[in-house]
């Protein structure tokens, strides 16, 4: 029996009518009919003897219900020696639901997400398809379909995938008579046991087990409109990697239940504002789902930060059915004795410390791109957060991003013998208005070279500096060099650009370096080699990447020569490797992270440390007062390198050729004069190189999307 909506909110919100051309929706609404009813009517000779045929192929009674998923073949991942590192997988299990196990309140969501005609059709709804074929005018593409809930449960249990004619008729007919066999409420616990959620869980069970801990019976209203929300597209509106998504996808399912008379106004407000708790990604209890999981070997445990960046760079270039269950081949570019040098030379680093401060190492081969190793954190088991990537929010570079400031200048004709004051604090005009910058310490207010400011990390000339290159073009340099959460085409910046108070993270800063490695041709960092499918066919070959040259190797090897002498004479002498090599220090605002960034001619290798909950100063650690780049994170590096490198030979770097003639380029906009203001550190936050003693940010937006390099 049909059951109808137990409450109608008593004055639904109005619409407005939308007009095409002119015409009334109501008119375009009969043309639709009327195109859709000449187009199945007008050669009724043909149409009848075509039904005919299709009726005659179905069966005088339902098939015997059956489980729609086939069996999977899970996707194995090797490092670069051929050694299997993990498996992407599903297990096929659901959790067992009975009828009475689902909650009024989730048939709701569902109904008035899916099929708000469920309770009154007879398995096809006319007013669905013409409803479908509006909004697919309106918008000039697919993005709604006509399917009914029995429809949708009939496609997936008793037909095939195709998509003809002849598909569509049969799954029609036999929605009709499933409608004449079963109740609603039978269809309608059939097609909730069955259907994908996304992350493996197959069923309302287990999803409901999977992402939120709890039984289905115990769902809320806004639980119940998350899981809803997902079902149109699991993998795209499922909330673990699409938090705000989902969020957005939950509101509507609500807005949708209160149109339609499941939830009240004073409901619905309630259930929007409550605040959906689901569990992080991993193994739910129970024989829910398990996305993906290790072989059971050793060598596994050691990598799963990189696997979790091979997952991620896989999951944005293979559908859910390809990566998950199509028995695919991924051989990646880890070197599995670089991961284990970099996990030591991290843990040594760690070794007397404790949660929540962190490490994170990436290296890249220059000439490929390669990700040769990444340690995102201390403990995968801990914590899931890959910092190599940034984390939640991404990580400020502090002065290690001055790098690509002086590339853009030497773009522009600026020299490395250029001189420019260097007050002990300078007042500027930014995007949001007057800035002020000092630098770690006083100094004697003179005049410096490029080649010294930047072996001292003069913050003061940096910031002078990037008003003479323009922030912008700062920003599309860094961009181009593989620093994609740097975008000048989404983000106005300000100096405080120079200093690295815009958020990136090490996999982004190992790639931008290998750039200047490479003498300006850029190879995209990559963790995979090739992807085969379960027949040995090639999907993805990038074996042999070509670079791209995005910077004049003049500029290239200029910045080198710089950076080669913050190691020699700088600010990051414990970085010292014997044998050729060029990097930065970084330590952001307030003390909050701190960084090495360098390369020689093999390897690019970015470390970042800093504390993975809430940012705070590195003050006390391993006995030091404050944690600068040239501290833990050169001594790192410099572990990490000289055992990764040991054996091979100390190349040197090309001696800097003449820099190329600049472009003429338009005004930079506002340009003041630079004034000198007295040296008054903050009380209790000693000055650090790259640190920005005032709030340049404001419109300046500080918290752009990480991107891949």
């Amino acid at each position: 029996m049909a059951r109808a909506p137990d409450r109608v909110a008593p004055y639904p919100p109005a619409k407005r009518r939308r007009r095409w051309w002119g015409i009334p929706r109501m008119t375009v609404k009969l043309v639709v009919l009327l195109a859709v009813l000449v187009g199945v009517c007008v050669p009724a000779a043909a149409a009848t003897a075509f039904w005919t045929l299709i009726k005659a192929d179905v069966p005088g009674t339902l098939p015997t219900d059956r489980n729609p998923r086939v069996r999977s073949m899970p996707t194995t991942v090797y490092d670069a020696a051929g050694n299997p590192i993990t498996q992407f997988r599903e297990f096929e299990l659901t959790v067992p639901t009975r009828p009475e196990d689902l909650p009024q309140i989730l048939k709701d969501a569902v109904v008035a997400v899916e099929d708000r005609n469920f309770w009154s059709h007879d398995g096809v709804d006319p007013e669905a398809i013409v409803r479908a074929a509006l909004t697919n005018f309106e918008e000039g593409d697919t993005v709604e379909g006509g399917s009914t809930i029995t429809q949708q449960y009939v496609k997936n249990t008793y037909t095939t995938g195709e998509r003809n004619l002849s598909r569509k008729l049969r799954e029609a007919l036999l929605a009709s008579r499933l409608e004449r066999e079963l109740t609603k409420d039978q269809i309608l616990f059939r097609y909730l046991t069955s259907i994908y959620f996304g992350d493996g869980a197959y069923g309302v069970g287990a999803a409901a087990e999977s992402y939120f801990r709890k039984p289905v019976s115990e769902l809320t209203a806004s639980e119940a409109a998350m899981l809803a929300g997902t079902i149109a597209s699991p993998n795209n509106y499922g909330p673990r990697g699409n938090a705000e998504v989902a969020e957005a996808r939950r509101i509507q399912s609500l807005r949708a239940m209160r149109d339609q008379g499941y939830l009240t106004p004073t409901e619905f407000r309630a259930a929007r504002e409550e605040h959906i708790w689901y569990a992080p990604f991993g193994d739910p209890p129970g024989p829910a789902t398990v996305v993906h999981a290790p072989p059971q070997n050793d060598v596994a445990t050691i990598h799963p930060y990189f696997v979790d960046y091979v997952r991620r760079y896989l999951v944005a270039r293979f559908d859910h059915e390809t990566l998950y269950r199509g028995g695919l081949r991924v051989e990646t570019t880890l070197d599995p004795r670089l991961q284990l040098l970099a996990q030591q030379s991290v843990s040594r680093t760690l070794d007397g410390t404790a949660p929540p401060l962190e490490m994170s190492l990436v290296t890249i081969d220059p000439a490929t791109g390669h990700v040769k190793a990444m340690v995102g954190g201390r403990d995968f088991a801990q914590s899931q957060v890959n910092l190599a990537l940034g984390g939640t929010l991404g990580v400020q570079p502090g002065s290690s991003f001055k790098a690509f400031v002086l590339a853009s200048a030497f773009e522009r004709g600026i020299t490395p013998d250029d001189r420019y004051p260097a007050p002990p604090s300078i007042t500027l005009d930014d995007c949001t208005g007057q800035c002020t910058i000092s630098n770690a310490e006083p100094g004697n207010g003179g005049e410096e070279d490029l080649r010294q400011a930047t072996a001292h990390s003069v913050n003061t000339v940096f910031a002078q500096l990037i008003q003479d290159v323009g922030p912008q073009n700062v920003a599309e340099l860094a961009h181009r060099l593989g620093v994609r959460s740097i975008d000048p085409e989404t983000t106005q910046y300000g100096v405080s650009l120079a200093l690295g108070a815009y958020e990136t993270s090490p996999l982004e800063m190992a790639a931008g370096y290998s750039v200047f490695a490479n003498h300006g041709a850029r190879a995209a960092a990559s963790p995979i080699l090739r992807v085969l499918d379960h027949e040995g066919r090639v999907l993805m070959d990038n074996t042999a990447p070509q670079g791209e040259q995005v910077l004049d190797a003049a500029v290239a090897d200029t910045v080198t020569s710089l950076l080669g002498g913050v190691i020699t004479g700088g600010t990051g002498r414990a970085a010292d490797i014997g044998r050729p090599a060029a990097g930065k220090t970084g330590t952001a605002q307030e003390h909050r992270a701190a960084w090495f960034v360098g390369y020689t001619p093999q390897l690019s290798t970015a470390v970042w440390m800093g504390y993975s909950d809430v940012p705070r100063p590195l003050y006390g650690i391993k006995g030091e007062a404050r944690v600068f780049g040239g501290g833990f994170p050169a001594e790192t590096w410099a572990d990490f390198m000289r055992n990764a490198l040991a054996g091979q030979p100390a190349l040197d770097f090309p001696a800097p050729g003449p820099l190329p003639t600049p472009v003429p380029q338009a005004p930079v906009a506002s340009q003041t004069p630079v004034t000198a203001a007295p040296f008054v550190p903050e009380p209790g936050a000693p000055m650090t190189p790259g640190q920005v003693t005032a709030d340049c940010g404001g419109p300046c937006d500080r918290t752009p999307t990480l991107g891949e390099p």
